[in-house]
């Protein structure tokens, strides 16, 4: 063989060998295998998704690494870590507002197995014909009880209303609530509702999720699924309500400036309070100590609206996936595998309502053993009308804030008129400026 052919198979064999290393990663650097990285929003199911990822890996030698933000932090975690050079291939919106400002990021899923495992395309946010985020968690919320010290409330020769299904309105709830409260002792309670805590941990229940009902009810009035403006025609509903959480509670209302989500979650748990308005998701932390899975039933959160009598839980989503359309294209892919795997798979499908405790919108989907998700299905079967999620329209996480400030000052201040007037001008005049800054 003579020397130029020699020289010529050399310089192929070496360029060989230099794709073969870019492909291999040869010297240490990127192996350009994908890689997962979610960032969860759920506190609660942190330990869940950590070792779900951890099985992943195992199974397929995929990293997948999952960081949880903290409580209250989630839009400012997701805002610094989407601009480092290993941001998440995969995050969450809270239905269309939140995807409003994060849709640029959002990958198309139109064309997904995620996506063909809907069971309905109604579980899907999208932009004209792409999709852009998916359900992954149907959730409900409303009034959790304690049957053993509601049955005892109606056992008592001196409770007026007998039976559960009398508590079918504001009107019976106020009841139930102040004869529970004056005769607390009795009952071997501290309150009837839990503490309203108002730290970041628990003041979204009240200036989000209880927030829900008035919009909701307006909305209906007024036929309409979004608003720019809102007229603040329940805010007296809502402030009944919360008047109801503040007279008869396990602490006085000056005080729930201090109380924290874990106070309201330890009070239940020890059987101190007999109502907490929370959701499915709140199954693993309110069962022990003095409650039982047996224990647990849900109301829905009545405010006095008209054909409140046909009312059902609050229903829905604020939980929508989406994959970081700016993340590498192998950390894309291996992504969507992943969630495949985790909406179809034994093991996945499994951990999302057992570890979990998930109602997942999912064909492969496991029925989850949560009470409370049984009490949602008891009352949907019963006929009452789910309540929808229509706080997912509120403009900004701004607007919640006032309303949040408001609701603790008045609760700080006796409970007066001119303090409610401030909640109201955070609800309305604040809704209005804050839509037309976000859109």
């Amino acid at each position: 063989m003579n020397g130029k052919r020699m020289t010529r198979i050399f310089a192929v064999l070496v360029a060989g060998c230099v794709i073969l290393c870019l492909f291999a990663g040869c010297g240490g650097g990127e192996t350009g295998a994908g890689k997962v990285y979610y960032l969860n929003f759920k506190p609660e199911q942190k330990a869940a998704w950590e070792q779900l990822a951890k099985t992943y890996t195992d199974q397929t030698g995929v990293p997948v690494t999952v960081v949880t933000a903290a409580s209250g932090t989630y839009e400012d975690t997701l805002s610094a870590e989407i601009v480092k050079d290993n941001p998440p291939t995969l995050f969450q919106v809270n239905g269309p507002v939140g995807l409003s400002h994060w849709k640029e990021y959002c990958y198309d899923l139109k064309d997904t197995d995620l996506y063909r495992e809907l069971t309905s395309k109604e579980f899907a946010l999208t932009d004209g014909d792409k999709v852009l985020g998916i359900a992954y968690v149907l959730e409900t919320y409303g009034i959790i009880y304690n049957k053993k010290l509601l049955d005892r409330y109606f056992a008592a020769d001196w409770s007026t209303v007998k039976r559960l299904e009398d508590i079918n309105g504001f009107s019976a709830l106020s009841k139930v609530a102040a004869e529970i409260q004056a005769h607390r002792e009795a009952l071997g309670v501290k309150g009837a509702f839990t503490s309203a805590g108002m730290t970041d941990s628990s003041d979204w229940r009240f200036k989000n999720h209880l927030a829900n009902l008035p919009i909701y009810y307006e909305y209906e009035k007024r036929g309409i699924d979004t608003a720019e403006k809102i007229d603040g025609t329940y805010l007296d509903n809502y402030r009944q309500i919360w008047d109801l959480y503040l007279n008869n509670a396990t602490c006085a209302p000056t005080e729930i400036g201090a109380k924290t989500g874990d106070d309201a979650v330890s009070e239940f748990r020890k059987g101190e309070a007999v109502f907490y308005q929370n959701g499915t998701w709140s199954h693993g932390e309110i069962v022990g100590d003095k409650v039982s899975d047996e224990d647990l039933g849900m109301l829905p959160l009545y405010i006095g609206a008209e054909g409140e009598e046909n009312q059902g839980l609050c229903t829905g989503s604020e939980n929508y996936w989406c994959v970081n359309a700016e993340a590498r294209d192998e950390d894309i892919q291996e992504t969507l595998k992943f969630l495949k795997w985790v909406v179809t798979s034994e093991t996945g499908t499994r951990a999302l309502a057992e570890e979990m405790g998930f109602s997942v919108p999912f064909k492969a989907a496991k029925k989850s053993d949560n009470p409370l998700t049984k009490a949602a299905e008891d009352m949907v079967a019963a006929g009452k009308k789910p309540v929808g999620w229509n706080f997912t329209t509120i403009p900004s996480e701004d607007w919640k804030d006032g309303v949040g400030a408001a609701l603790l000052s008045y609760a700080q201040t006796g409970l007066t008129d001119e303090g409610w007037e401030k909640v109201k001008t955070a609800f309305v005049n604040g809704w209005a400026t804050e839509y037309a800054k976000n859109h």
